[in-house]
């Protein structure tokens, strides 16, 4: 067997194992010594070792020996760094027994994964023309925290529903509602997801203390209700109209707040205004950015599969939309044949309220404004063209698309190295996460932060929310795909693919996570653009949290 260059590098390392006591209990420590000893005179030693050869027992113990060694390296001498599996999708296969898995895992070790030039085009960072977090409050905000944060007879507490990344963006703004009302905010509570039965509460997700730390000196938070308040009416609501303004919310709370002591709210998605006062918008993104961290256990798991993709270089971390439910609310089709486009129009026809919006378009409508996910065959080309090399190693993230292994084919055929965080834990390592849809979304969210390279191919929660982490962690690469412009060339077959190629790579010369000020268009998220309130490039603002 051929030898590895990495292989040979690792041979004096000194690696320590721990052998089961009956496989040490079956070596006799005579057998031991006659393997360990050198022999004295040559004559002794070729008599001892014919003896030796002739006895059954030998040839036994010999055999095991050899067995025993060989599963060791096998077992042991892997790199832990190193992906499981060179092979796609994992998430669709079934269980293979253990053998097959260890033998995929010593084919990355033995260089069928070339390593990747960091320099090459297409991980080149775009300019962040000395951007940098920037979050200096105005004196009035510092003056009014004194007493906000002795407050001790308002209290809000805050329903968050949906996925991860929607909770993540209703409890931004229930801190930020807390801050305008001056009361206490309740630990956030986690409503149990109704599609995957997810019970994690805030805890479980994101790192309390620190939360509580870090937003000390804006927003008093408490774990639960003081006594004094748990036999109060509650006033509760429901339907917070959208996009409310800080002077609606007084108008309409401030007054109940006052006289009740507690407000509970529910339903927070998109409801508080875009466009707030500089103050407020920097409470965003301090909430955000650096109050909202996740929880420990999550943070160890997301990192080590984070080295473990980047252990041969760069990495790519695609957000794939193809779930049915996607292509159900969305109102497009998934382009796998006849078959999944009739299941998607019935599903469509049957709850007709799943589709979020322009109910009165067409597919090729939709398709053509830029409203649709794109396909896997899509994601393909347009990485190609821009110039991803084919060693591009992928860390995918994302559920399960429609169609299963088989909707990806188009990509993993072009390119091959693409990996889940199945494909890259070790046995046991995802077992605490099990059934945890939030908790995997932010081992998702970590590795996919962590990328060289981001690209979502469907907006939504996930993608706004790391589109922003990474523009305010320094402008990392993220693609954003310009699909309302350059989907009419792909749709075009008779265009030739150099040429496609060249003009879907112009049509993003600016589309690579370039600074983008959020006042360039009404009603964009901080969070996601968190230039000019968020980050300056001056010397004399910048704060650290």
């Amino acid at each position: 067997m051929t030898v590895s260059k990495s292989n040979k590098k690792k041979k004096n390392q000194q690696s320590f194992i721990s052998v089961p006591s009956q496989i040490i209990n079956s070596i006799s420590q005579s057998s031991l010594e006659s393997l360990l000893r050198s022999p004295k005179k040559k004559q002794s030693f070729i008599s001892k070792l014919g003896s030796l050869f002739k006895s059954p027992r030998f040839f036994l113990f010999l055999v095991s020996v050899l067995v025993f060694l060989w599963m060791s390296n096998i077992w042991f001498g892997f790199d832990t760094t190193m992906p499981l599996s060179p092979n796609p999708c994992a998430v669709f296969r079934e269980k293979a027994p253990m053998v097959g898995v260890i033998f995929s895992s010593r084919l990355s070790m033995d260089g069928n994964v070339a390593e990747i030039d960091e320099n090459g085009e297409f991980w080149k960072q775009p300019n962040g023309f000395g951007y940098r977090p920037c979050l200096e409050f105005s004196a009035g905000y510092r003056r009014e925290s004194v007493e906000i944060v002795k407050e001790r007879a308002k209290y809000l507490i805050v329903v968050v529903s949906g996925g991860m990344n929607q909770q993540r963006n209703q409890i931004v703004d229930a801190v930020v509602i807390a801050r305008i009302l001056g009361a206490s905010l309740v630990v956030p509570i986690l409503q149990v997801n109704v599609i995957w039965g997810d019970e994690s509460e805030f805890s479980d997700i994101f790192d309390l203390d620190h939360f509580k730390s870090v937003l000390a000196n804006d927003v008093r938070i408490v774990s639960s209700l003081p006594s004094t308040h748990l036999i109060s009416r509650h006033v509760e609501e429901k339907r917070t109209p959208l996009h409310v303004s800080p002077e609606w919310i007084r108008s309409r709370y401030l007054r109940r707040l006052r006289r009740d002591g507690v407000l509970i709210l529910r339903g927070l998605d998109s409801r508080l205004s875009k466009d707030l006062p500089p103050d407020l918008q920097k409470l965003r993104c301090k909430v955000a950015f650096h109050a909202l961290r996740f929880a420990s256990h999550i943070s160890e798991i997301g990192n080590k599969l984070t080295d473990r993709m980047r252990s041969k270089g760069p990495y790519l971390a695609l957000h794939l939309r193809m779930e049915k439910d996607v292509w159900v609310r969305t109102g497009c089709l998934p382009g796998l044949g006849q078959e999944y486009d009739e299941m998607i129009n019935n599903e469509r026809k049957t709850s007709p309220n799943l589709l979020t919006s322009r109910s009165n378009m067409t597919y090729q409508e939709r398709k053509l404004l830029g409203l649709c996910p794109l396909n896997a065959l899509e994601v393909a080309r347009l990485l190609k063209a821009l110039r991803a090399p084919k060693s591009t190693r992928i860390y995918w993230a994302g559920g399960i698309p429609l169609g299963g292994k088989q909707a990806l084919l188009p990509l993993t055929t072009d390119f091959t190295h693409f990996y889940t965080k199945e494909d890259l834990s070790l046995p046991g390592e995802l077992g605490a996460f099990a059934n945890k849809a939030s908790l995997m979304a932010a081992i998702d969210y970590i590795v996919s932060e962590n990328s060289d390279v981001f690209m979502a191919s469907h907006g939504g929660n996930m993608g706004h929310a790391i589109q922003g982490h990474r523009a305010y962690g320094g402008h990392k690469k993220t693609i954003i795909p310009n699909k309302r412009h350059m989907l009419r060339y792909f749709m075009n077959q008779s265009l030739p693919e150099a040429e496609f190629n060249k003009i879907v790579l112009n049509l993003h010369q600016d589309s690579f996570g370039q600074p983008e000020l959020r006042t360039s268009k009404s009603g964009r998220d901080v969070t996601k653009y968190p230039i000019p309130e968020c980050m300056c490039n001056g010397t004399d603002t910048n704060t650290s949290i």
